[in-house]
């Protein structure tokens, strides 16, 4: 009888092998299952549990199932009825108490019937008591399930564990009350493990998200492919660099051996380059050094009749300024500062131990002398031209070679302040339609990103692109910017852009203006890594030479024509 009564308890709340019905747990059922517990306790008495704690503990929202129950052990003495059933339930709380199913398997396997042919033996009886779960559906996820124990102490969800809970709990049974309450360092969770998890050890930085991880094997022969295409890469860009090492070492020797043609034909008169195409291309591969001088006195000319004496007269005003404290402070501040970034490579310039230094600075500070008079000051830049022209040209025409040179319209413009603004917008204006013509995607680029000939233009005109190249190259530029004239400035302008068009693709303005200003991060790391000087040009970070500039210059032969840009020149700058 009395097995056959605990079959009805096992059949009333757990599935066993023969039934077909899935387990559901829900608040109906547990209300279904509890009631059917308690008729069939009020059917007579069964020690370990009390009648009158389970009728008025019931409650129309909670459900209360006590499967410790010691009616089917009649040989173990009976326990006192669990704290759970006498503390007062919030009704908002559930409270299930079997804590998992395969702890709910084994209690029910173990009060099943002992004569049962499937069971074999009897189990032993186990002493563990089961704690209470509380699930608060109001509180979030994290902290609306929790745990209490024998002694009411709630425990964190993610202290308990399925492994260890029954040896855990009855431990804590068996000890005193004291020692069963959980200690404070039981209570903190662990802490994390620092370091890359297995996944981020495992995965690709560099494959897409949407695809499976690389295996071993495809992992290693991918790196040893990157690898090999590396190699052959730093090895094409070293024949690259010394096969233009080799064309330019062919042209310097040629230039060398046209000094006689030189001296014969171009000296005596060099106007005569612009009739004959021979002696054209001749002065487009370059000047020879030794003749560089003569040649740029002769080529700028002196349309300002300045007198040789001109540069001790403004000297000695400036020196006087100096000593008496008039000249301008601001200005000498902006001076020296232009002055220690003029050719950094060169060496000669710099303020404490450069040869040149003293010349340099004496040849500003009288070019500022000679444009008192006109209301002008100091301009950023010209710190540069000087010093080009200083290398070239001994002191006193230096500075005659200098006051011609800024004279002439463009650069004028440039150095005029704010009184030539206008001519300044209208060289802007002019360059832009000149970058539609040529290079519509560079030209559309900018536009999209709002960036005007105004954020890169005036820092390559007012050095004469001093800042941004090779002194090799400039030389070069200078040679023909003094027989081309203005125009050929924004031919080399065009012929920089379309160097740099590879890298021009930038979605973001910012990243541009960096890469315009040769503050490219990666680039320079790329050149810190590479052992390449960075105190030459600023776009020497970006491969730009004078051999691949000089490139971009002869391609443009085929569309360049002399006369579109005298048509812009006339309708932006009606008056020139």
């Amino acid at each position: 009888m009395e097995g056959s009564r605990t079959g009805r308890v096992d059949d009333a709340l757990w599935d066993t092998d023969d039934q077909d019905e899935t387990p559901e747990f829900s608040r109906i059922t547990v209300r279904r299952d509890a009631e059917h517990l308690r008729r069939f306790m009020l059917q007579g008495d069964h020690p370990g549990v009390t009648t009158g704690s389970i009728v008025d503990e019931l409650d129309a929202s909670v459900s209360t199932l006590d499967l410790n129950d010691g009616a089917s052990r009649p040989d173990v003495t009976p326990e006192p009825p669990s704290p759970q059933f006498h503390t007062p339930i919030n009704p908002s709380l559930s409270v299930v108490e079997p804590g998992s199913s395969r702890e709910a398997d084994s209690n029910s396997s173990s009060s099943g019937d002992a004569h049962a042919p499937s069971s074999g033996h009897l189990h032993e009886e186990t002493n563990s008591v089961y704690p209470a779960v509380h699930i608060d559906v109001s509180q979030p996820p994290l902290t609306r399930v929790s745990v209490t124990t024998e002694d009411g102490g709630s425990l964190p969800k993610q202290l308990t564990s399925r492994d260890d809970e029954p040896d855990r709990l009855t431990t804590s049974r068996n000890a005193s009350p004291e020692s069963a309450k959980p200690s404070p360092s039981s209570l903190v969770p662990s802490s994390r493990v620092v370091g890359p998890s297995v996944f981020q050890k495992v995965v690709s930085k560099t494959r897409p998200h949407f695809l499976p991880p690389k295996s071993r094997e495809e992992d290693r022969k991918h790196l040893a492919d990157w690898e090999a295409m590396m190699k052959e890469s730093r090895a094409a860009e070293e024949r690259r660099r010394k096969g233009l090492q080799q064309r330019r070492i062919a042209r310097e020797l040629n230039i060398e051996k046209s000094i006689h043609v030189w001296e014969k034909d171009i000296l005596p008169d060099w106007r005569v380059v612009h009739r004959d195409p021979t002696l054209r291309k001749l002065w487009w591969n370059g000047i020879p050094t030794k003749l560089r001088c003569i040649t740029w006195e002769r080529a700028i000319g002196n349309s300002l009749a300045l007198s040789r004496d001109s540069y001790r007269t403004c000297l000695s005003r400036a020196r006087r300024a100096l000593s008496s404290g008039v000249f301008p402070s601001d200005i000498l501040q902006e001076m020296e500062e232009d002055i220690v970034t003029t050719l950094p490579a060169l060496h000669i310039f710099h303020p404490e131990s450069g040869p040149l230094y003293q010349e340099l600075k004496d040849m500003l500070c009288a070019w500022v002398i000679s444009r008192a008079d006109e209301g002008l000051g100091y301009t950023r830049g010209v710190s540069k031209i000087a010093a080009m022209i200083l290398v070239n040209v001994p002191t006193p025409q230096a500075f005659v070679t200098l006051r011609n040179l800024l004279e002439r319209h463009c650069l004028r413009a440039f150095y005029g302040g704010t009184e030539t603004k206008d001519d300044v917008e209208a060289y802007y204006r002019i360059f832009d339609t000149l970058l539609a013509d040529s290079m519509p995607k560079i030209y559309f680029n900018f536009k999209q990103h709002q960036i005007s000939p105004a954020a890169y233009l005036p820092d390559w005109m007012t050095p004469i692109f001093l800042d941004h190249l090779p002194f090799e190259a400039c030389a070069r530029l200078w040679d023909v910017i003094l027989l081309e004239g203005d125009s050929f400035l924004f031919r080399a302008a065009l012929a920089m852009l379309a160097v740099l068009e590879p890298r021009l693709s930038f979605p973001d303005r910012d990243e541009l203006l960096q890469l315009l200003r040769g503050q490219n991060k990666a680039a320079i790391e790329v050149a810190k890594r590479e052992g390449r000087p960075l105190n030459g040009g600023k776009y020497e970070i970006y491969g730009v030479d004078e051999e691949t500039l000089w490139d971009r210059i002869d391609s443009m032969e085929d569309w360049w024509r002399e006369s579109t840009w005298r048509r812009l020149t006339q309708r932006e700058l009606p008056d020139l």
